[in-house]
């Protein structure tokens, strides 16, 4: 399978560039989280940069379906990877001159948040389009193991980078990003031009299909609510000052970690893509993830802390390849980038709320009783939806 795929030269190309863009990205995640915590020393406003990012994502990530749907998705996914560099920009030169703030992180916070609202529908929509229907399987794991592989290396890059200073790991950032926009402008593939009437109905459409499908309602809300509660991204600097008494090298260790667990599972389901009883794997996947973030929230150890989230990390990919295939088979064309947007939604909430919902119930009740809480939720999410989606919950082939 995957020879067959590197035949796939439009998909060979994209899978570079959401490469090396997401290795920029991840890298700017934990420069910008560490220098908000050196500036601040604040949890909460840990939490505002994930709510920063949301409120955008969830403002445009509907018109962005739309667009999507209508123009060029590997032109829209550059344009994307090209907001986020000149983001780099803006923190290498404040960097560089001593003027980056709390409040200049906050509202660089929004733009990224904008240009994740139009990337993550047009990179999911896009990718059906550069291989055969019987490799999509395939292509999705293997897209996965590079963004995997991605976040592996880059947060500990970013972490040792940001020892010769913030403005060093913010111009790598910058250089990766760029090409990964480079990159993405030389992807080629059959498009039609198709002229969509702005209205509430055409916005609305994806919406309007999700919610008649209860399994892709079921997959992709589960997602929402297991990373919404369990996800500890946002306090694993404090985790890494605080608890496990690391620094910026120990905290890209950790959010390496999850990553190393989703590759090797990546690989796994490269060999053997779920075909047969998708539902249950779903939603054991989901339970796995809650267990492991309970035992992450009661370590003390950082060996024992990083397998917790390598566990955590293998059993989201599960989840991520079973839901994003079963969307992209589930979808036609011509709805692919309005219900990617409903993903993105769903994906953004997780993760840009699920950061400021881990910062502010650590504000109230510490950061280990956020982590178990989030934990417990998670295990609780995944046993309801089996009663809440029979349809998911008895899904036997991909």
């Amino acid at each position: 399978m995957v020879r067959l795929l590197l035949q796939e030269k439009a998909f060979v190309r994209f899978w570079f560039a959401r490469l090396i863009g997401i290795a920029g990205n991840q890298m700017l995640m934990v420069a910008l989280a560490w220098h908000m915590y050196d500036l601040t020393g604040s949890a909460w406003d840990l939490g505002l940069v994930g709510l920063f990012q949301f409120f955008p994502a969830l403002l445009l990530t509907l018109p962005a379906g739309h667009v999507v749907d209508t123009y060029h998705r590997g032109r829209i996914f550059a344009a994307s990877v090209a907001t986020q560099a000149t983001v780099a920009l803006w923190l290498t030169w404040g960097s560089e001159g001593d003027f980056v703030t709390r409040d200049l992180i906050l509202w660089l916070s929004v733009a990224l948040g904008v240009a994740r609202a139009f990337q993550m529908p047009a990179q999911q929509a896009l990718t059906p389009l550069l291989v055969p229907r019987d490799l999509l399987p395939s292509a999705v794991a293997v897209s996965t193991s590079g963004m995997q592989l991605a976040v592996i290396v880059s947060p500990a890059l970013g972490g040792v980078l940001y020892l010769g200073g913030p403005s060093v790991v913010y111009g790598t950032c910058l250089a990766a990003l760029s090409v990964a926009a480079v990159l993405a402008l030389a992807v080629r593939y059959q498009t039609k031009s198709v002229a969509r009437a702005i209205s509430l109905n055409e916005l609305m459409a994806g919406v309007a299909y999700v919610w008649q499908q209860k399994i892709l309602l079921g997959a992709l809300s589960l997602d929402l609510f297991a990373v919404l509660l369990g996800g500890a991204t946002a306090l694993l600097p404090i985790y890494a000052r605080d608890i496990l008494n690391t620094g910026p090298v120990g905290l890209g260790m950790l959010r390496s970690a999850p990553a190393v667990g989703a590759l090797l599972m990546s690989v796994v389901l490269t060999r053997w893509p779920l075909r047969r009883r998708v539902g249950p794997r779903l939603l054991n996947a989901v339970a796995l993830f809650g267990v492991a973030t309970v035992v992450f929230g009661l370590s003390e150890s950082l060996a024992l802390s990083m397998v917790a989230l390598a566990v955590a990390g293998a059993a989201d990919n599960i989840s991520v390849v079973a839901r994003i295939t079963l969307m992209q088979m589930e979808t036609p064309d011509e709805l692919r980038g309005r219900v990617s947007a409903i993903n993105a939604i769903f994906i953004g909430a997780s993760n840009q709320l699920g950061e400021f919902e881990s910062g502010a119930t650590a504000a109230l009740m510490g950061p280990v009783g956020s982590v178990l809480l989030g934990g417990i939720g998670t295990i609780a999410v995944a046993l309801g939806w089996r009663r809440l989606f029979p349809a998911l919950a008895t899904r036997d082939h991909m």
